[in-house]
């Protein structure tokens, strides 16, 4: 039993707690997921079952796209309403949608941003938030990060409705806390879902009640959601190679991508660079038929 779920996590439960259900339902202990998501958030979480968990790396580095509710007013210790309010205010006069279109402008593309200590990043090999949780002090280093597409879908005097399509390592947390400063105005999250993780949409995500009723049919094959990745036809005679962890000869190809998905005989067998000097195909993660 091998694949991929795409669950639709409910507010209220932690990844790790997601993990444990399929387990449970799939009676088998080898599952992980790709992306955290808070336990207060909810949406699209990629879980992968049996040989598929070594995958899970490549859908972690995918884009994904996300809708937020931004509450204006307060600012949190943890980001979001759940946490510790550090700031409060009701004085400013509600902002037109021209104000709030002016300041979303200046977070598309490339920016700068720094995670909130209460999260998963890890500092020298430790969480942040398990830091906190130990009375330490926590600095989190700012990072770059990309917002392909930033836009709002509703606003009124406290609150701001925004989707957002970005790249990996963004945290929806820090951006909703910066678009309030932008404004001029505390900020905090208010409510977070996820509609996207590289192929895996929300419009196609399973409830935990329908993973129950569907069981191992609902796994999905182990590629069908690496598309951003480079197909590679392989040659039959060299899967036995490849699944060995040996390289073979490729002439005149071009990768168009790093990482390849790797094919025999039409099926799925693993991943693999190119070497370009080399010319040659290297395995990167062997999975077999």
């Amino acid at each position: 039993m091998s694949g991929f779920l795409n669950i639709l996590k409910p507010p209220g439960m932690s990844s790790h707690d997601v993990v444990g259900y399929v387990r449970r339902v799939l009676h088998t202990k080898k599952v992980g997921h790709a992306g955290t998501l808070d336990p207060a958030a909810a949406g699209v979480l990629p879980v992968a079952v049996g040989t598929a968990t070594r995958l899970i790396e490549y859908l972690e580095i995918t884009d994904k796209t996300y809708r937020a509710e931004i509450r204006l007013g307060i600012t949190t210790d943890s980001g979001d309403d759940t946490g510790k309010i550090l700031t409060s205010r009701t004085d400013w006069s509600e902002f037109d949608r021209s104000a709030i279109e002016a300041a979303l402008a200046g977070f598309r593309g490339n920016i700068r941003q720094t995670p909130p200590a209460h999260s998963a990043i890890k500092i020298n090999g430790q969480r942040a938030c398990d830091l906190l949780r130990a009375g330490k002090d926590v600095e989190v280093p700012s990072r770059e990060v990309t917002i392909y597409r930033l836009d709002l879908l509703a606003h009124s005097h406290d609150r701001l409705l925004i989707d957002c399509d970005c790249s990996k390592g963004t945290y929806i947390r820090s951006l909703c806390q910066d678009i309030g400063a932008a404004l001029g105005v505390p900020a905090t999250m208010a409510f977070l879902l996820r509609r996207r993780v590289g192929d895996f949409s929300v419009e196609n995500a399973l409830t935990l009640e329908e993973l129950s009723a569907a069981g191992a049919e609902a796994l999905l094959p182990a590629d069908e959601n690496l598309s951003s990745m480079q197909r590679f036809d392989l040659n039959p005679k060299r899967e036995k190679a490849f699944c060995n962890g040996l390289s073979s000869t490729v002439r005149n190809f071009t990768a168009e991508t790093e990482s390849l998905r790797v094919y025999a005989d039409g099926h799925f067998i693993g991943i693999a660079r190119y070497d370009k000097d080399k010319e040659e195909i290297l395995p990167v993660k062997v999975i077999g038929r």
